[in-house]
């Protein structure tokens, strides 16, 4: 079969109007990075504990991963991002096939009221609740496996808060 000689114009065409709609850098509009933020410890009102600090770690490491803002390390931030973590739940997913009142399977659900403020004006950003989930699978010990399973549900809230931070509308 002959090749047209119209082929690799086509191919270069269809090439270019793939990407059309991507672009590079944050989804709101700004330069990367062009503003700091600084993530403060969120209150835990949920009893449960270590949450906090692990919430505020893998918020900071998402923030960083994520490239739409750089984080305050000294001097004043740009943006203040905290919270109250208000919920920590566990609704049973399944049970043991031979034993109808024995969990297997747990969603551990995570909410937190996330509040994000300009530091120059006082503008909210971001004041809204926001969830993070994981599923967990029980085993012999109930207690190591929700342990193991909470960097996993502070890595889904962090995410949902910082898709929130990045795709805002200001």
């Amino acid at each position: 079969m002959a090749c047209s000689p119209w082929m690799p114009v086509a191919l270069l065409a269809l090439g270019l109007t793939g990407c059309a709609g991507y672009h590079l850098g944050p989804t709101n509009g700004s330069p990367a990075q062009s503003r700091s933020v600084e993530v403060r410890f969120f209150q835990n009102a949920t009893g449960e504990p270590r949450i906090s600090e692990a919430v505020a770690q893998a918020l900071r490491q998402r923030l960083q991963q994520e490239g739409t803002f750089r984080l305050a390390t000294r001097g004043e931030p740009d943006i203040i991002v905290h919270g109250v973590l208000t919920r920590y739940s566990r609704s049973p997913l399944s049970y043991q096939p031979s034993d109808v009142i024995t969990v297997r399977d747990y969603e551990i659900l995570l909410e937190a009221q996330v509040t994000a403020e300009e530091c120059a004006g006082g503008r909210k950003l971001l004041d809204q609740a926001v969830r993070g989930r994981v599923s967990v699978r029980v085993g012999h010990d109930e207690a190591s496996a929700e342990r193991q399973a909470l960097p996993v549900l502070a890595e889904d809230l962090a995410r949902n808060i910082t898709s929130r931070l990045a795709d805002g509308e200001w």
